[in-house]
């Protein structure tokens, strides 16, 4: 799909239909956190990689952290809007030093001066923070926000439908600028993983693509926020 990249850790998306990745499966101590040098590793792959499609498959929560270096590259003002049933804000287990998956939000908001507001929207749709129209949008979506009827996840998971995900999104993106796009979420093989899961997970993300790329606004805000590459 012309529209999606994918950056791989543990191989959850392998069998996704991207137009370009970013393999990383052979870096260790990652899952969950991100130390300094690890985060090195994954600038300078980013930055190798040059200009993106605009969504980015992001491997499974245990890198939701991954978020942060796409939106490191957005120089222009920005609200970031996560769908996720947890609100990853969370004080690292080992302080400061390491980005972790449950932390990222609240060392973006310190770290990222670009990222002006944060939105929350959670596993029974809540939504936490006022939107504001007026930023260009930056979603980051974790399939852990639906039911497992509609995705499976190793972390627990929401309570949504796919059909009110995509309503929700919808809605939230409507005359919006985008900043850009990822998706993240899934269990890999070594976690127990199956391929029903697997096919379950793809089906999942490619309705969410089919309803942000419907939108002219996706590629018309890429450009307006300017992404920068280095």
């Amino acid at each position: 799909m012309k529209d999606i990249f994918r950056i791989n850790f543990s191989g959850v998306w392998e069998d996704f239909p991207a137009a370009s990745s970013i393999d990383l499966s052979d870096m260790g101590g990652t899952s969950c956190y991100c130390d300094a040098e690890s985060a090195a590793t994954i600038r300078s792959a980013l930055k190798e990689a040059g200009p993106k499609p605009p969504i980015c498959l992001l491997d499974s929560g245990d890198y939701h952290y991954l978020s942060f270096f796409l939106m490191e590259e957005i120089p222009a003002p920005f609200e970031l809007m996560l769908f996720d049933n947890h609100p990853d804000d969370q004080p690292g287990a080992f302080g400061e030093e390491l980005l972790s998956c449950g932390g990222w939000v609240a060392s973006a908001r310190k770290h990222i001066p670009s990222l002006r507001s944060t939105v929350w929207v959670d596993g029974r749709g809540g939504i936490h923070g006022n939107p504001n129209p007026l930023l260009p949008l930056y979603l980051s979506i974790d399939l852990d926000i639906l039911s497992k009827e509609y995705a499976r996840t190793d972390w627990d998971q929401g309570s949504l439908t796919l059909e009110e995900l995509c309503a929700q999104i919808s809605v939230s993106i409507e005359g919006r600028e985008i900043a850009g796009v990822d998706i993240c979420g899934g269990i890999s093989k070594e976690k127990g993983g199956t391929p029903s899961d697997s096919a379950l997970n793809i089906a999942a993300a490619l309705k969410l693509a089919d309803v942000i790329t419907a939108r002219p606004e996706l590629l018309r805000g890429r450009s307006a926020a300017g992404r920068r590459q280095g």
